[in-house]
């Protein structure tokens, strides 16, 4: 790992795991302590500015389809403000000393619990409805850092992150890596590029690749030969998602990071190149650099359909006509936290198909519910699929025959909520529909 990275703010000193044998009033000191490494100038500002206008409810999908006070967006950090009122605000020394500013009891931290993993996506449309400009998404995710030293996640995340904590990847181990890769040429009759000492373009994976969209590695794979790109994987640096990022562990959200870094500099690469992933852009475009201490001028970080965009406007990638009327989800991180909601549109006009824009797009569009670690969290079903159904609707009001998104997480939500309701309409990959309209 670089030098150049900075340390981070002091947290917690012992991180409990659910089946710790902490004490209530040590998880809730390790929560408190993993709160407070968060307070800085921002996160005061945002603290003291909300005007309880309620305006962010209106924006949250959780909220709209239940009709229920608590999963309005502001009321998910009040655990989180009740530590920065006791600790950080002016004055907090007197609010201490005449309890006037009580800091979360644990129940309040179980209750909470649901509400920061279960009922946030992270997908920040909450964020562009507060006329104060508080970016509640961000202090959400902040928040779960707290959550994460106290041993407060739900079961199936917490599984998941640990999986990543111990097996390099929530996937598995490097060996499972090279397994799956190896599945996939058998399976597609292809040659895939792994662990070359030199090449221009790191291709990272998510696990969604690797067990069930197998026909999305093929698809790059086809891009980038038509390109004649120099690129490789990496069974040391192939995991994009980042489970740090989602559950709270500010540790591996570094580490899963700076790993694709570190061996992109490596291999003498300029570009690492990210799945169809919403997350795994956040963490590694945005975030990046917060662990170098500087810029990466060396490198750019890159999304796929950011990717494709760039190669077709260039005329490097030549496409024929796709067929039928076509709609298209706005993946959160990449459009409304990301600023790729033109790439998807350049691409879509370069197949020449017939867009008809679901009510809410771009900026604007609801999140697939499933996004922020939710879709990992087996108990948030019930809370997944009303999101679904919103998106549903939308999706069937525009009347396009093809259905289409470029995050994978997506596609997973949106697969497994049609099996649970029967809808027959099928997401498809906008990276597998430029690969199957590649010019010869």
């Amino acid at each position: 790992m670089s030098d150049q990275q900075t340390k981070e703010p002091a947290v917690a000193s012992r991180t409990f795991d659910k089946q710790g044998d902490a004490t209530d009033q040590e998880r809730i000191e390790a929560a408190m302590a993993g709160f407070a490494a968060e307070f800085g100038a921002r996160t005061a500002l945002y603290m003291n500015a909300c005007v309880r206008c309620g305006l962010c409810a209106e924006a949250c999908h959780f909220y709209l389809t239940t009709g229920e006070a608590k999963y309005t967006p502001i009321h998910k950090i009040r655990p989180f403000e009740k530590a920065y009122r006791q600790t950080r605000q002016p004055f907090s020394v007197l609010a201490r000393a005449f309890n006037l500013a009580p800091g979360p009891s644990l129940d309040e931290l179980q209750e909470w619990q649901e509400l920061i993993y279960d009922s946030c996506t992270l997908c920040g449309r909450c964020t562009m409805a507060c006329p104060m400009g508080i970016d509640i998404a961000e202090l959400v995710k902040e928040a779960r850092h707290g959550m994460y030293q106290a041993g407060l996640m739900p079961d199936r995340l917490a599984q998941i992150t640990h999986n990543a904590e111990v097996k390099h990847s929530p996937f598995g181990e490097p060996e499972d890596f090279l397994k799956a890769i190896s599945d996939i040429e058998a399976e597609f009759s292809i040659k895939l590029p792994v662990d070359r000492a030199k090449a221009d373009l790191l291709f990272t994976l998510a696990p969604g690749e690797l067990d069930e969209h197998h026909s999305s590695v093929a698809a790059a794979a086809r891009i980038f030969d038509q390109l004649g790109v120099n690129w490789t994987m990496s069974s040391e640096a192939f995991e994009a998602t980042n489970f740090g990022y989602l559950s709270g562990n500010v540790d591996l959200q570094r580490q899963l990071t700076c790993r694709l870094i570190d061996k992109a500099r490596e291999i003498g690469a300029s570009v690492v190149l990210l799945p169809e992933c919403g997350h795994a852009w956040g963490a590694a475009r945005w975030e990046a650099a917060r662990w170098y201490g500087a810029p990466l001028d060396d490198l750019h970080v890159m999304h796929m359909i950011e990717y494709l965009a760039k190669h077709i406007e260039s005329g490097a990638i030549r496409l024929k006509p796709a067929s039928g009327t076509v709609t298209f989800h706005d993946p959160c991180q990449l459009v409304r936290r990301g600023g790729l909601g033109e790439a998807p549109r350049i691409i879509l006009r370069a197949l020449g198909m017939d867009l008809h824009e679901l009510e809410d797009h771009g900026e604007e569009a609801f999140c697939c519910g499933g996004g922020g670690g939710v879709l990992a969290n087996t108990r948030a079903e019930p809370l997944r699929l009303k999101a679904f159904e919103l998106k549903k609707r939308q999706v069937e009001a525009t009347g396009a025959d093809r259905f289409v998104t470029s995050c994978g997480q997506c596609r997973l939500q949106f697969d497994r909520g049609a099996k649970s309701t029967g809808w027959s309409k099928q997401v498809e990959s906008l990276l597998e529909l430029v690969a199957a309209n590649l010019t010869d």
